[in-house]
Parts: C-alpha cells; structure tokens; sequence
C-alpha cells in the first residue's frame, strides 16, 4: 500500500472525527503500522486469544460478539472505516473477550498495542485522541446500558437504524437482534410494523 495514501487516509479520518493530528504523527503511525485486506467471514480473534495488537478498520466492517454457554453468538458490537476493532487491549485486557470475524472484505492497520500507547504517552495530540476514544467507548457503553434499561426493542431498533444505517443495509438481521438483545422474529416484526406506520 502507498504510504502517502494511507496517511491522507487517516488526515481525512482524523478530521472527520475532529482530531488534532498533523502529518508526522499519522507518518510516525503508519511506521508503526501492518496493513492488511481481510475476506469477508475471517475470524480475526478469538476468545482468550492475546491482545498485543489491535486494528483501525480504513474499510469494510467487523463485528464481535460473545458465546454463551448453549454455544450461541451474541453481538457486542460492529467496527466500521474510522473506528478500531480488536481492541480489547487498548483497555488493559491482556486476553480477548470476544471473537472478532469481517463482515465484507476489510482493510486494517494493524499495530502492537505496547508501540502505540508508548506513542500516546510520548505525544500530547495522540493522548488527547486517546482521551477521546476512551469518553467515546465510555458515553457509548452508558448509552446502550440505558436502551436496554429503559427502552422497548422497537425504541432500540430505531436508535440503532439512526446510527448505524450502512450497517442495517449491509448485516445478517440476526447479528443485529442479537445486539438489539432480541430473538430475529422479533426484529422482523418491528421492522414489518414499522414498514406500516
């Protein structure tokens, strides 16, 4: 992959997500940095699996979830271009709490978690960034908390379809139910209400 394209790349992520990084911290990055095209259906990580490094998605969609203990997979969440997948360890997790697959051919930079956050450490504009993921993952977790406490499935279907359109569009309706905390009959009859009103 062209190395200047990958960096105005990640300036155009960067200001779309409004944060403060000149070229040589997305240069000094990318150093740092594997890029990789994944098929759509590979299983990235799995549960208990080491978490030395982590990925930013420049395209496609990922999607982890968990197995409960009648071996059914349970959606924790979706990764899409501009947000980080496999990240477990980029919160102190030293094993994987989820098993990661591609949901359509994908393309991530790949870094060593341990690189990285040295490199936030050392760099005021990237520990701001990572002050921001962390307020980020944290307002979006007391989000979805709050659905499930005090909104019915169509509210969080709604909400859902609200943020995340290109992933409605694109998912099998299970993994969106099971995110939604739903059984798929369910989801299908408050789409098909919907459809109605």
């Amino acid at each position: 992959m062209n190395k200047q394209i990958i960096i105005e790349q990640l300036a155009a992520l960067a200001e779309t997500y409004k944060l403060d990084l000149d070229n040589d911290t997305l240069e000094r990055i990318v150093m740092l940095s594997a890029f990789r095209i994944i098929e759509k259906g590979t299983l990235l990580r799995s549960i208990g699996d080491s978490t030395d490094t982590a990925a930013l998605v420049l395209d496609g969609m990922a999607r982890c979830y968990y197995i409960d203990g009648d071996g059914n997979d349970i959606t924790r969440g979706f990764s899409v271009k501009g947000t980080l997948c496999m990240d477990d360890g980029m919160f102190g997790y030293p094993e994987s709490l989820t098993e990661w697959e591609t949901l359509t051919d994908t393309t991530l930079m790949v870094f060593k978690v341990g690189e990285i956050k040295t490199l936030i450490y050392e760099n005021d504009a990237l520990k701001n960034t990572y002050i921001q993921l962390l307020e980020s993952a944290l307002k979006y977790k007391i989000y979805r908390e709050n659905g499930f406490l005090v909104e019915n499935a169509s509210e969080r279907y709604i909400h859902f379809r609200k943020m995340f359109p290109e992933i409605c569009q694109t998912v099998k309706q299970q993994y969106i139910a099971t995110y939604l905390g739903i059984a798929p009959e369910s989801l299908s009859r408050i789409k098909k209400s919907l459809k109605e009103e």
